[in-house]
C-alpha cells in the first residue's frame, strides 16, 4: 500500500529514461498536432491524447516499452491510463516534453 501511495505521488524509483530510449522505447507525444509541429522529442511520434483510444494501430506491441511526454505531464498521465487500459504492459509517464527532452 505505501508503495502504491509512493508511486502515485511520483516518490517511487526513478526510471532512466535516456535507457529505455536505448533500448528501443517509443517516445509518445500525446499534444495536438500543432503543439508539436512546434517543437518535439526528435524521434517521438505523435498522438493526440484525445484520439488515443482510437488510434493505437501504431502501437501494435503491447509488450513495447512506451513514454508518454506532453507539456506538462497532465495529458501524458491520461494517455499512460488510456494504454494501461487497453492492455500494455511497460508505460512511463516521461511528463513534459521539454523536462523528457533533457533526460535523454
Amino acid at each position: 500500500m505505501i508503495e502504491a501511495l509512493k508511486n502515485l505521488l511520483g516518490l517511487g524509483p526513478k526510471v532512466n529514461y535516456s535507457e529505455l530510449v536505448e533500448k528501443g522505447a517509443v517516445v509518445l507525444d500525446v499534444r495536438t498536432k500543432n503543439e508539436f509541429a512546434g517543437g518535439h522529442i526528435r524521434g517521438s511520434i505523435n498522438i493526440p491524447v484525445e484520439t488515443l483510444s482510437n488510434n493505437t494501430a501504431r502501437l501494435s506491441d503491447k509488450n513495447q516499452v512506451i513514454i508518454t511526454c506532453c507539456a506538462s505531464g497532465i495529458r501524458s498521465r491520461s494517455a499512460r491510463n488510456i494504454l494501461k487500459s487497453k492492455g500494455y504492459t511497460q508505460v512511463y509517464n516521461g511528463g513534459s516534453w521539454i523536462g523528457l527532452k533533457y533526460k535523454l
